[in-house]
């Protein structure tokens, strides 16, 4: 396949990944007390912050990780590129009309906005914007719940993937600023779905629980032009895999993705369960996660790990 990012001296094939993540590990694991983990979220709040997980898969079928990279962690915001890559095969060029594409400079869980636009969220991986993408799934599968949670197993090849009940009952108790979110949009006629039955399937997709390994397998699609290179099977069009790609690069980490696309430079999403899954297109997709957040609420060690990675490797999108 084309790279036609890097420069004709950069030969791929000869990095040794398992070294520099284990170099990584050493470097970045002191950073894993600095930040702080999401307990507002108060089951979220129990976690233990000194863990930290990598995993990579290349899209020839290679595997590398190190530290916590088989420990199961709630996915959070991560869940909703899948979310929306169902949305799209759904609605197709109709879903915009429903939420933007830019950047929303404004916390993930603003009201601010929504006033300013008639209740169109800025774009799909702010809370508003998620939780309108995932009434766009409510309204076009029998059972929204069942229908994402089978799309990442079969992504991730992993057949026991599952929201974890204890995280989606404390999101529910502690969700006023969503619930809030959602009947707001619902005034303006944004939203379709009761507000109950689509708070119900949003706080249970983002308490699916994955690990580092099962993440980096399930965004190998968007490395690899919407195809599951593992299976061959199709999931989104060259071109909706590119536009989940840049919005990712432009929305994916809160109001930190112009931070993260200057230090790292290659498209991610992030959750507030302290994961981090981003992509190398035509090469790889990479996984980390340490609980710990920053004040944007991306993984501290997380980012850096990243941004280490693409600094050592010599290869970004840029």
């Amino acid at each position: 396949m084309s790279q036609i990012f890097y420069s004709p001296d950069d030969n791929t094939n000869t990095i040794d990944y398992q070294s520099i993540i284990e170099e990584i590990y050493k470097e970045v694991f002191p950073l894993t007390n600095s930040g702080k983990v999401a307990d507002y979220i108060p089951e979220l709040g129990k976690i233990d912050p000194s863990q930290l997980g990598i995993a990579i898969v290349t899209l020839d079928g290679k595997i590398y990780e190190t530290g916590a990279s088989r420990i199961n962690f709630s996915i959070q915001s991560i869940s909703k590129v899948f979310t929306l890559t169902l949305a799209m095969k759904f609605m197709q060029n109709t879903l915009w009309e429903k939420v933007g594409k830019e950047p929303s400079g404004n916390p993930f869980n603003s009201l601010v906005q929504l006033e300013y636009e008639s209740g169109k969220p800025r774009n799909p991986f702010i809370n508003a914007g998620a939780i309108t993408i995932a009434d766009c799934v409510n309204t076009h599968s029998e059972n929204a719940l069942d229908t994402i949670i089978q799309l990442m197993r079969n992504l991730s090849q992993n057949l026991s993937i599952n929201f974890d009940p204890q995280v989606a009952q404390s999101e529910k108790e502690h969700g006023h600023r969503n619930a809030a979110l959602a009947h707001f949009m619902k005034s303006f006629g944004q939203i379709d779905s009761s507000v109950d039955e689509l708070l119900d399937i949003y706080y249970k997709h983002c308490s699916i629980s994955m690990n580092c390994l099962d993440l980096a397998k399930a965004f190998s699609f968007l490395a690899n032009h919407g195809i599951n290179p593992e299976t061959n099977e199709t999931f989104l069009t060259k071109s909706q895999a590119k536009r989940i790609n840049s919005l990712m690069l432009t929305c994916g980490m809160y109001d930190a993705s112009g931070e993260f696309a200057y230090r790292v430079g290659i498209p991610g999403k992030s959750g507030v369960g302290g994961g981090i899954t981003a992509i190398i297109p035509n090469l790889l997709s990479i996984c980390v996660w340490s609980p710990g957040l920053d004040k944007y609420g991306n993984s501290l060690a997380g980012t850096m790990a990243l941004e280490l990675f693409t600094t050592k490797t010599g290869i970004s999108i840029f």
